[in-house]
């Protein structure tokens, strides 16, 4: 009895034995896969660029009066106050034009003073019958000389009062002297009376309010405002960050070896005085961040357009209908937000909605896209029938694409004003949302895209996802994963191999593609571009 049960043991066991061998080798060919974890953390988006520390307001120190400097009063380094003397020029060529101009001052007050008491007599005599009328006009004459001669000895005097105060320089503001140009002895220029300009004696500026002029790609360009916080860093303090914002973003371009890039100051202040001008400095302007968000490597991230070459990439093999469901996912929800196009919904809506109408009754697809999380297969069954049925309208070229998608924000908007608990019940995991925000703050816009996750039996599984900010290594997923899911890399090198493929099985099926529209899958690589930034990386 045992002799027969033997070999049909051994038998079993040896199947047993091969079985186990295949499922190894299949765990081995998995593991073979590129993979990458969903994890979770902090996204910070950040513009980066570098420029040098100077003063925002520096002034050049000049003389109005020309001659030699006897004394100089500061130095490079000086704290001066307003008004304080900084240099004396040899004055007396200056007062020696002051004493002139008083001394004719006084003649001319003097000369006033007689032709008026001569005018007087004249007058009188001229009532008296005395003299002519001719001659007291010369008298009148004289008189208003005597006026026009003061008048002038005054101006004079006041000028060369200006000029003898023009040989102390004292300093315009509050600030520190960073540069001197003269020593005492040279003879100077003024300022005034010289073509050139004159003689600049001194360079200072206010440090206790620095800036930072940077040069910034502009690629960057529109995700900077003024107002914006930046970190700047500058190697005499590796270990110190100066924190300041962004002033102004200049409106003139500059090009730097063929890069265009656009002038943006930073303002900071240095009330400690560690900043000094000329510094090199490197700056971060923080653009946006996410914190405790699910992130993704940007390889892992593939286009909607781009499922079915990623999909022969990996050897899977999906249906038309789920293809369907991930093109109009799309292209349906391209860069939308619970916000959406409003504006435009609102002047679309009424004849999208009168053309939609007879089409209500149309029975919806029921057949969802193999894990498909969001889109038109995880909407409520009444969204579902509706988009189906105006998808069917556009198909046929009875409305236009914007028709279609006015008449869905409208449901969308409806839908969003019920309570909350209804709202949140109905709310697709990987439609169309907002990302998570402060209360008040902006909604962030999402886009959809692919991954292909991991399953428990090793084969991977095309989902979707809503994607919020990015750089240039990782992606938040707004909705669609969960932390610790594993996903499957497809390289581009991979994607661009396939796509021959993909577009021979599309053109080798009968009749029109199955997307209403061009052959999918010419997106030319992965949503990431294979490793490299998403298109409107935030």
């Amino acid at each position: 009895m045992n002799r027969k049960i033997l070999p049909w043991g051994a038998a079993a066991l040896a199947l047993l034995a091969v079985a186990g061998c295949r499922k190894g080798e299949a765990a081995t060919e998995r593991t073979g896969l590129n993979t990458a974890e969903v994890t979770r953390g902090d996204l910070i988006i950040k513009a980066e660029a570098t420029g040098t520390v100077e003063p925002v307001r520096s002034v050049e120190v000049k003389s109005k009066a020309s001659g030699e400097i006897l004394r100089l009063r500061v130095d490079v380094g000086d704290v001066v106050a307003p008004g304080a003397l900084l240099v004396e020029v040899d004055p007396r060529d200056v007062r020696n034009r002051y004493d002139q101009a008083l001394a004719d001052l006084e003649v001319a007050r003097a000369r006033s003073e007689i032709a008026k008491s001569q005018l007087d007599r004249s007058q009188e005599l001229l009532v008296a019958g005395v003299i002519a009328e001719q001659e007291h006009e010369s008298r009148r004459l004289e008189q208003a000389n005597a006026l026009a001669n003061l008048v002038k000895a005054e101006t004079n005097y006041q000028l060369a009062e200006l000029q003898l105060e023009d040989v102390t320089i004292r300093a315009p503001m509050r600030g520190t002297i960073i540069q001197k140009n003269v020593e005492e002895g040279q003879v100077i220029q003024s300022a005034s009376g010289n073509v050139s300009g004159g003689t600049t004696l001194f360079i200072m500026a206010n440090l206790d309010n620095m800036q930072v002029r940077t040069l910034v790609d502009e690629t960057d360009m529109g995700d900077l405002r003024p107002g914006l916080i930046a970190n700047v860093k500058v190697d005499a303090f590796p270990d110190r960050t100066f924190q300041g914002s962004v002033q102004k973003i200049e409106p003139q371009a500059t090009v730097q070896q063929n890069v265009t890039m656009f002038p943006v100051i930073v303002s900071l202040e240095n009330r400690g005085g560690l900043l000094r001008p000329g510094m090199n400095a490197e700056v971060e302007i923080l653009v946006d961040q996410a914190t405790d968000v699910l992130l993704v490597p940007n390889s892992a991230i593939v286009r909607t357009t781009d499922v079915g070459p990623a999909a022969l990439a990996l050897g899977l093999s999906l249906s038309p209908e789920d293809l369907q469901q991930f093109m109009r996912a799309g292209r349906g929800n391209r860069g939308g937000t619970n916000g959406g196009q409003a504006g435009d919904a609102a002047s679309q809506a009424p004849q999208a909605q009168a053309a939609a109408a007879p089409a209500q009754a149309t029975p919806a697809r029921t057949t969802p896209a193999a894990g498909v999380q969001g889109g038109p297969g995880a909407m409520d069954p009444t969204m579902r029938a509706r988009f189906d049925s105006l998808r069917a309208q556009v198909d046929r070229g009875e409305i236009t694409q914007d028709s279609m998608r006015a008449v869905m924000q409208a449901l969308r908007t409806q839908a969003g004003a019920q309570p909350a608990s209804a709202t949140a019940a109905r709310a697709p995991a990987g439609g169309t949302m907002a990302a998570p925000q402060a209360e008040g703050a902006p909604a962030r816009q999402t886009r959809p895209a692919v991954v292909f996750v991991l399953r428990a039996d090793s084969v991977p599984e095309p989902r979707l996802i809503q994607m919020g900010l990015n750089d240039w290594d990782n992606t938040q997923v707004v909705s669609g994963l969960d932390g610790g899911e594993t996903l499957v890399i497809v390289s581009a090198a991979q994607l661009q191999a396939r796509q021959q493929e993909w577009l021979s099985q599309i053109r080798s099926r009968a009749g029109s593609t199955p997307f209403g529209g061009g052959a999918p899958g010419m997106g030319g690589g992965p949503g990431m571009g294979g490793g490299g930034r998403p298109p409107g990386m935030r």
